[in-house]
């Protein structure tokens, strides 16, 4: 059985920022260069979102580097990149977000599925400064805590 390789690019600032509350994995449409270009893990998805544009999915904001032995001169590394979902999971998705005016969807993590490129967006809710703060702060006591279990078992 052939192994394909793994490659994943997880957007860390999302998890700090939001709350997610569902997950969806998507398809992501590309262009022959940025498969190839993603597959050697060349992804910058900071300031990226995702949005609907005529009840389809869009992924913009997303960098995605021009491949070193690409010819294509006219390159946009920062297009908007349509993602594909099933038609039920994207009328779930946008009646969700008409219902609700505080929630978002964003890009967690780029990864492959086998040979397939796949990104992983959720439904969240954004956090306020207080509770980012606060919740790093549990997870630094956390963290400390354990780190003096272990001293102390030494």
């Amino acid at each position: 059985m052939l192994q394909y390789p793994r490659m994943e690019i997880i957007n860390k600032e999302a998890y700090r920022k939001y709350e997610v509350l569902e997950e969806f994995e998507a398809g992501i449409v590309l262009m022959g260069s940025e498969v190839k270009s993603l597959k050697n893990a060349r992804l910058s998805m900071r300031g990226s979102y995702v949005k609907f544009l005529n009840h389809e999915l869009f992924w913009i904001n997303a960098s995605i580097p021009l491949y070193a032995f690409s010819t294509d001169e006219d390159y946009d590394p920062e297009r908007s990149r349509k993602l594909l979902l099933s038609r039920t999971q994207l009328t779930r998705l946008e009646t969700k977000l008409k219902e609700r005016q505080n929630l978002t969807i964003i890009p967690l993590k780029c990864y492959t599925s086998h040979r397939l490129l796949k990104l992983k967006i959720a439904l969240s809710k954004g956090r306020k400064t207080h509770d980012i703060k606060a919740l790093e702060k549990k997870r630094d006591m956390v963290r400390n805590e354990k780190r003096e279990a272990k001293e102390y078992l030494k």
